[in-house]
């Protein structure tokens, strides 16, 4: 499991649909090391602070695995490491092989597993095409955030180490799947809603599920 490029951007007005918008999704590889802190990575940043980052949304990670799926998906659209806004590209982990709630450490980061992503629109101004969310939700390789237990440096090449399995073992793609009703399974919606390490606004929306 490692980093294979770690990425950031700060926010930018672009022209969409007819108006200016400000987005952060623009991300690009450094070289170097860069400090990750408890809301972000130095010089990255978001531009709605209501919907992106905080705690629980720190750092966004997208396997470089789901790239070539994409670039048969959109064989048209060229893509760069960081493309999908994502500030580590990581081989060797992917969302069906990820608990909420795994810890993990890289350079001298400790991280934990929190959620998968939603896209909201901004995904489509980053690739030019407003079916992107649509696309991106369905098929499944959302990538994940992590929230940061411990500031720290990291850089390109870095082995993620699992430090320890949350026990629970409810996998960020078993959230997706839950969140696009996916799996009719009533007694996996009630453990999510009672799940510590994800966050409270994702535990609500199972509470309120499981009542159904």
């Amino acid at each position: 499991m490692k980093l294979i490029s770690v990425n950031i951007g700060l926010p930018r007005e672009v022209l969409w649909k007819g108006r200016l918008v400000k987005t952060g999704i623009f991300k690009e590889p450094i070289s170097g090391r860069v400090m990750v802190r408890s809301l972000n990575l130095d010089g990255d940043g978001q531009a709605d602070l209501t919907v992106h980052g905080g705690l629980e949304k720190a750092v966004y990670v997208y396997p470089f695995e789901h790239y070539d799926y994409w670039r048969r998906e959109l064989p048209d659209t060229e893509l760069t490491l960081g493309n999908f806004g994502e500030n580590f590209t990581t081989t060797g982990i992917k969302e069906e092989e990820l608990n909420i709630g795994d810890r993990f450490q890289v350079g001298t980061l400790k991280l934990m597993v929190t959620q998968p992503r939603l896209p909201c629109y901004k995904l489509g101004i980053r690739f030019g095409r407003a079916d992107m969310v649509k696309r991106f939700l369905a098929s499944r390789r959302t990538g994940f955030y992590f929230s940061v237990l411990q500031e720290g440096e990291v850089g390109t090449g870095d082995t993620l180490e699992l430090v320890s399995r949350d026990e629970n073992h409810i996998t960020v793609a078993d959230i997706t799947q839950l969140y696009t009703h996916e799996q009719n399974n009533p007694e996996l919606i009630h453990r999510a809603a009672q799940l510590e390490a994800l966050p409270a606004s994702w535990r609500n929306y199972f509470q309120q599920q499981s009542r159904r």
